[in-house]
Parts: structure tokens; C-alpha cells; sequence
């Protein structure tokens, strides 16, 4: 598409990662309260994410075919009426404070978020040219994550405003604080109808790829690249989730305060993670290389984690002169984890997709699939955590999801058939 006419895909599609945003990373927030709210440990309460992200396995593939049948327009209108009931759930979630009734809401959030990602993921890849797709994908980013930053604090300031501490509630105040849910799910699904006529009555064109036979005969699993691509994204969603979702339940463990809050610092440093991407993506650094610093990053902030103290240090030099609140320093290096993770997802999209045509919906679909490492792998850090009762530590485990990363970066996106592995 020309410049002018990929404007009106990108604003509409803005708003759609807005909502991506917004969505996924309330669930930072949403932890460390229904672990209160429902009377959770630490393992029970990662199933918040486990259910959020397991949908994207379950649905991706069928809501590829749907893409096809349907076309992208019509399927994120879909996506956005699954959201919306899914909004609606929360309703007697909260009246019931019913723990089964949370996951079965979040589980049908995660189902329409499904159909948004597999149809607007490849769309911000085809607008324009591939060099350039992980740069384009990098404002979404920068839009996604900015509502990333927004969600914890709003939910912080709307549901917490009056508490002063989530530790030692009595049952009433419990049931009290479930209701506070109501209003802003019903909001949110008042502005998920609204974006359904904006998306429905917008003049989005639709994407067309060339045919090629040859492709269509093949399965999408004979394309090493999209395959491998799928692995790291896994271990990439996995990680990131593990960074974003888990750090509030770190700060309870440390004993610090307000740690609903504690998301907005991973998504923070992702912001500005994506604004690097935005500012030298391809002009001064290409997606591979991009990518490569990301993995070797997360290694680095990693081994911070672990091995730094409880003091502030590292939050007295970044954050000191703003004046905002310091975390202790292995805290920190979990919220730089977010700057780590920002390239990841903008740089494996267009390499994996790159020359698909026809295939790029099912395509799409196996990378999405892969945010099932977002369901996997936290709950397993919140077993390992529970079981040994040191948490600091089993963030070691990220390193895994880097190492994967690292490989994909420096040689896997290059494979064009499995003999070549």
C-alpha cells in the first residue's frame, strides 16, 4: 500500500493494540488482587494467566480459517464482540467472587484477543515494505505497552483507591472490594461495541496476496522459519509474561506496598524499548540485529536479577531525580527486563512471514499459537517458586527463553527446509 493509503490501517489498527494493551496487561494487576479476593497461593493465582494465554492455542488455528473465510476486516469486528462478552463475565465474577467464573471470563477475553492478534499481526507486516515491518510494528508496540503503563495504575487508582493494603481483609470488605470490578468491565464493554462500528463502517481495505501453488500444496508446518519463529515467540511470550505478571507478586513477597502498580514499571522500560525500535529500525540497526541484542539483554538483566540485593541503588540513579518511587534493585531488573523484551515480537514477525502470500493467515496463526508460552511457562515458574520458597532465584529460568531467542536470531530465520538444520 502507498503511505496514504496504509494511514487509516494504521490508525485503526493503533487503537485495536491500544485495546491489546490495555486488556493483557490488567492481568499483572487482577493477580495479586483475586489471590486476595479468592484466597489463592502463589501457583493458583498464575492461573489467571494460565487460562488468559491457553486460549490463544485453542483458537488461533480456527480463527485462521475464519480470516480466510471471512476476511480481516470482519474478523477483528468478531474478535472485538468475543471481548466484549467476555467484559460482560466479569459481571457475576464479581458478585460471586467466584474464581472458576474469573478464569472462564479471561478465558473468553484471551479467545477474541485471538482473533484481533492473528488478524492484525500480519496486517501491520503487509502494509508496507518488510525491511521496514518490525519499525512499523514498534509504534504499535509503543502504543500497546503505553496502555500497559496505563492499566495497573488505573486499576490501582479506581479499585485501590481506599485501601490501604490488600493484606488481612475481612470477608465484607473482600465482597466489597469484588464489586468495584463491575463498573469498568461494563465500561470497557461499552467501548468494545463502539470499536466494533468503527472497524465495521471504517473503508479498511482488505490485504490480497498473489497465489502460488506451490505454496498452497505445502503444509505450514514444511516452512522452518514460521516452525522455529513459533518456538521463540513461545519462549519469548513466556518470559515476557513472566516479567510483566509476576513482578507485583515479587514485590509481595518482598513485603513492599501498592504492588499492583509494579506492571507499570515493565511496561515502562518496553515503551522505551520500542522507541529505540521506532528510532533505528532499519535505518541504523537491521531486525536481526535487533533481536540478537534483545536475547543477549534478557541474559544480562537476569543474572541482575538474581544476584543483586534488596537495596535501592539502581531505582536512586534511574528514578531519584523524578521523584517517582524506588524498588529494590532485584526488582528493577525485572521491570529492564520489559526494555529486553520490546524487539522481540517487532523483529520475529516479518522474518518468519516473509514470503508466505496465501499463507500468511495460517502462518500468523502458528506465531499466535505460540502465546501459549505466556499460559505454560509462568505457571511453572509459580510451581518451581512455590515449591523451593525462593522466587529470586527461579527467574533463572528466563534464561532458557533467551538462549531460544538467541538461536532463532543468529541462524534459525535464515532455514528454508528442515535438511538445512
Amino acid at each position: 500500500m502507498s503511505s496514504k493509503t496504509s494511514l487509516l490501517p494504521m490508525v485503526i489498527i493503533a487503537i485495536l493494540f491500544f485495546i491489546f494493551g490495555f486488556v493483557t496487561w490488567l492481568n499483572g494487576s487482577l493477580i495479586p488482587f483475586l489471590k486476595v479476593i479468592c484466597d489463592l497461593n502463589e501457583f493458583e493465582a498464575l492461573f489467571v494467566t494460565f487460562v488468559f494465554y491457553i486460549a490463544y492455542t485453542f483458537m488461533a488455528l480456527p480463527m485462521s480459517y475464519v480470516i480466510e473465510k471471512t476476511g480481516y476486516k470482519n474478523s477483528m469486528a468478531l474478535g472485538l464482540a468475543i471481548m466484549a462478552v467476555g467484559s460482560l463475565l466479569f459481571i457475576p465474577a464479581a458478585q460471586s467472587a467466584s474464581f472458576l467464573l474469573f478464569l472462564l471470563a479471561l478465558f473468553t477475553l484471551g479467545s477474541g484477543l485471538t482473533i484481533l492478534q492473528t488478524a492484525s499481526n500480519p496486517y501491520i507486516v503487509c502494509i508496507g515494505p518488510i525491511e521496514s515491518a518490525a519499525m512499523r510494528i514498534s509504534i504499535m508496540g509503543l502504543i500497546n505497552k503505553g496502555a500497559g503503563v496505563i492499566a495497573p495504575l488505573l486499576f490501582t487508582a479506581f479499585i485501590l483507591s481506599d485501601i490501604g493494603s490488600l493484606e488481612n481483609l475481612s470477608v465484607e470488605s473482600k465482597e466489597e472490594l469484588a464489586s468495584k470490578l463491575i463498573v469498568p468491565y461494563i465500561v470497557m464493554a461499552a467501548l468494545l461495541c463502539a470499536l466494533i462500528a468503527l472497524v465495521k463502517f471504517s473503508k479498511l481495505p482488505e490485504l490480497e496476496f498473489e497465489r502460488d501453488e506451490m505454496q498452497e500444496q505445502k503444509s505450514i508446518f514444511a516452512f522452518p522459519r514460521v516452525v522455529l519463529g513459533a518456538a521463540a515467540l513461545f519462549f519469548y511470550v513466556g518470559i515476557e509474561v513472566i516479567a510483566g505478571d509476576t513482578i507485583g507478586l515479587y514485590g509481595q513477597h518482598l513485603g513492599l506496598t501498592n504492588v499492583t502498580a509494579l506492571t507499570s514499571y515493565v511496561m515502562f522500560f518496553m515503551v522505551l524499548g520500542y522507541a529505540v525500535g521506532v528510532a533505528f529500525i532499519p535505518k541504523y540497526l537491521s531486525q536481526k540485529e535487533a533481536l540478537t541484542g534483545s536475547a543477549l539483554l534478557g541474559i544480562l538483566f537476569l543474572t541482575g536479577v538474581v544476584v543483586s540485593s534488596q537495596s535501592h541503588d539502581i531505582s536512586e540513579v534511574l528514578w531519584g531525580w523524578s521523584g517517582i518511587r524506588t524498588l529494590p534493585n532485584t526488582v528493577m531488573f525485572v521491570a529492564l527486563l520489559g526494555f529486553a523484551n520490546a524487539l522481540v515480537w517487532p523483529s520475529i514477525w516479518p522474518l518468519a512471514l516473509e514470503g508466505l502470500g496465501e499463507r500468511t493467515a495460517q502462518g500468523s496463526a502458528l506465531l499466535i499459537m505460540a502465546i501459549a508460552g505466556g499460559a505454560i511457562l509462568p505457571l511453572i515458574f509459580g510451581k518451581i517458586s512455590h515449591v523451593s520458597g525462593d522466587m529470586q532465584s527461579t527467574y533463572l529460568i528466563g534464561i532458557i527463553c533467551y538462549i531460544f531467542i538467541l538461536l532463532y536470531a543468529l541462524k534459525w530465520y535464515k532455514i528454508k527446509s528442515w535438511d538445512e538444520l
